[in-house]
């Protein structure tokens, strides 16, 4: 049975999501990541993903953020999730490429259709709850003059999808995927505040809003206590989620009550 943790709605999707959402990024990817520890961490095992899904499952926590850039965190969280996926919303995205250490962008329509089918195959599913654009810094001339978006929306008309936003670095670019998508992703905590100015017109606009960098890539002490930085977050009108990178039981569960408090 699960233990109660707060569920929002998510946009227009019917769904509710926790207040928490697993990050998968080190399910998949040890290069390139900005969490302590570096470069090169072992991934954990099957048995160690398939005890995390449960300890979430069990915690109340069903969101799960993932990526074809998180290296194979897609195709792990596939094989495992088995019966296990009506129970988890599932965000994936499109747009980056992750190959040899670096980053590569793509926004084109055929990218697009192939990178969702892809994800589909390879989290063994026949639809995403969420798939956000990856954007990158120039985010948005990505929303504004690539087919992104546009697609996006054919492939959520076609079932495919329930729901789509993106990944945004900009106030300018965070605002426009508001006006355009279901949600929208935005670094928000209590040392980077200016992305709050999305978090309002999400809210205004009845727009999902998911949160990254919450706890500053794992660097909580850098920003004040952890307990105090989850519930600014979830308190701060607006939110739906805190995604969050973990692979440590201890780490989930911390966290996990902290978000529990949250009046």
């Amino acid at each position: 049975m699960a233990t109660h943790l707060e569920q929002r709605r998510f946009a227009s999707t019917g769904q509710s999501v926790s207040v928490l959402g697993l990050g998968t990024v080190k399910f998949g990817r040890n290069q390139g990541v900005k969490y302590p520890g570096g470069e090169g961490f072992a991934l954990p095992s099957d048995s160690e993903i398939l005890h995390l899904l449960d300890l979430c499952r069990e915690n109340g926590v069903n969101l799960l953020d993932t990526a074809p850039a998180y290296g194979v965190a897609e195709a792990r969280l596939g094989a495992l999730l088995g019966s296990r996926r009506k129970d988890f919303f599932i965000v994936t995205k499109t747009g980056e490429e992750f190959h040899d250490g670096k980053s590569e962008y793509n926004f084109s329509a055929e990218h697009t259709l192939r990178s969702v089918e892809r994800s589909l195959q390879r989290l063994k599913t026949d639809h995403l709850d969420c798939v956000l654009v990856h954007a990158s810094k120039d985010d948005l001339h990505v929303i504004n003059h690539t087919p992104v978006l546009e697609t996006l929306a054919r492939l959520k008309e076609q079932g495919k999808i329930l729901s789509f936003g993106v990944s945004a670095y900009s106030i300018a670019g965070g605002k426009r995927a508001v006006d355009l998508a279901d949600a929208v992703m935005v670094a928000y905590n209590k040392n980077h505040l200016s992305e709050k100015a999305v978090i309002d017109y999400a809210l205004k606009e009845g727009k999902a809003v998911l949160v990254k960098k919450g706890l500053a890539s794992g660097h909580i002490d850098s920003i004040g206590g952890l307990e105090d930085n989850i519930r600014f977050i979830l308190e701060t009108p607006g939110v739906t989620s805190l995604v969050f990178g973990s692979i440590t039981p201890a780490n989930i569960l911390t966290n996990i009550k902290a978000a529990r408090s949250v009046s």
